[in-house]
């Protein structure tokens, strides 16, 4: 047995593939390729905005275009791109003309990994291959766990592994994963667990599947890691990945990463990678703006937009009450804003003064 490590997040692992190691540190960019999925795996968390629609994203951004894609990248500084959906290969024109673009735009260290419930032939694992596809993880569905070395994942698999791609299996935490650890281990492979977590678009089924919280502060599901603790033991190459870490380790890592290359001069980082700053909203925006100049507020720290005016939330703080005597006749409307950074963002906190 290989040696096993812990965090405090209650994941571990006895070996990490490269893209497990990027996304530590935050420093994989999630290119989203397609919402279509012609499985119904009643885990799946995908948002019904994305659900079923043949829409792409790089993070949050929205992909119109390469350079969008690329700015992201930028942005973020990536070392490599995870590929998910959806499922991937069905578009795997595409999948294959991104290999290709972030490879010549960043390099062959750029480190790709795509995720697929779809048993490949070797022809198009060759296409990925020859693009330049550095790691696969296969997501067998939980049907078909106990008779995987006589499935075609199996075949999907070795071929995988003789084209020179790091290979592995990628599933949820649940019954049946010791059996899927069995067969990874006979095929020389990785296996990846994913705590199960409940979100806004699988609750019901999980719940109708018998599925209960673990607790009221975790969206994780109650007994997933019981399985991956079984799973362990037949497995020289596992990892384990707990919701908690997933939230509070992998995501702010890679918020603080673009957050470092987004922010400006006036907004604030907090420790979550999110930013803060404050909001002039509507009203006489040329007047608010004659304002901050006649007092002397350095152009570095606010930002003229349409509607509204972005300044650094201490000044904000230190001018509310002269700014709200001025422009709130004018339907002018001052408060503080935390959120994502990301262009339009989610909204974390909002604070009116």
């Amino acid at each position: 047995m290989e040696k096993l490590t812990k965090d405090q997040t209650g994941s571990f692992c006895s070996y990490l593939s490269e893209g497990c190691r990027l996304c530590q540190q935050g420093a994989k960019m999630v290119l989203f390729v397609t919402g279509l999925c012609p499985k119904n795996c009643f885990y799946c968390p995908l948002s019904n905005e994305r659900r079923g629609k043949d829409i792409i994203f790089a993070n949050e951004r929205p992909v119109k275009s390469d350079e969008d894609l690329l700015k992201e990248a930028e942005l973020m500084d990536a070392l490599g791109t995870g590929i998910t959906g959806g499922e991937p290969l069905l578009k795997v024109e595409r999948v294959v003309y991104y290999i290709r673009l972030l490879k010549a735009s960043f390099g062959k260290s750029h480190h790709i990994h795509l995720y697929t419930s779809l048993a490949p032939d070797r022809w198009t694992l060759e296409k990925l291959a020859k693009a330049g596809l550095d790691e696969i993880r296969f997501h067998p569905p939980q049907s078909v766990w106990g008779e995987l070395r006589h499935s075609p994942y199996s075949a999907a698999l070795q071929n995988a592994k003789e084209l020179g791609m790091e290979t592995g299996i990628e599933i949820p935490s649940l019954e049946g994963a010791e059996k899927v650890a069995a067969f990874a281990e006979e095929m020389g492979i990785f296996l990846n667990l994913n705590e199960l977590e409940f979100s806004d678009n699988n609750s019901e089924a999980l719940l109708e599947s018998g599925f209960s919280l673990e607790s009221d502060t975790s969206c994780a599901a109650a007994g997933s890691c019981v399985h991956a603790e079984n799973a362990y033991r037949a497995c020289k190459r596992i990892h384990f990945c707990s919701s908690t870490y997933k939230d509070a380790v992998q995501l702010r890592k890679r918020f603080q990463r673009i957050a470092k290359n987004t922010a400006r001069e006036f907004d604030e980082i907090t420790e979550d990678g999110t930013l803060i700053y404050g909001v002039i909203n509507g009203g006489d925006q040329t007047l608010a703006e004659e304002i901050l100049r006649e007092v002397e507020v350095p152009d570095e720290l606010f930002e003229v937009k349409e509607g509204k005016i972005e300044v650094a939330w201490w000044v904000l703080e230190d001018l509310k009450d002269g700014l709200k005597e001025e422009l709130e006749p004018f339907g002018t409307k001052l408060f503080i804003i935390e959120r994502h950074p990301f262009e339009d963002g989610l909204l974390v906190e909002l604070i009116p003064l």
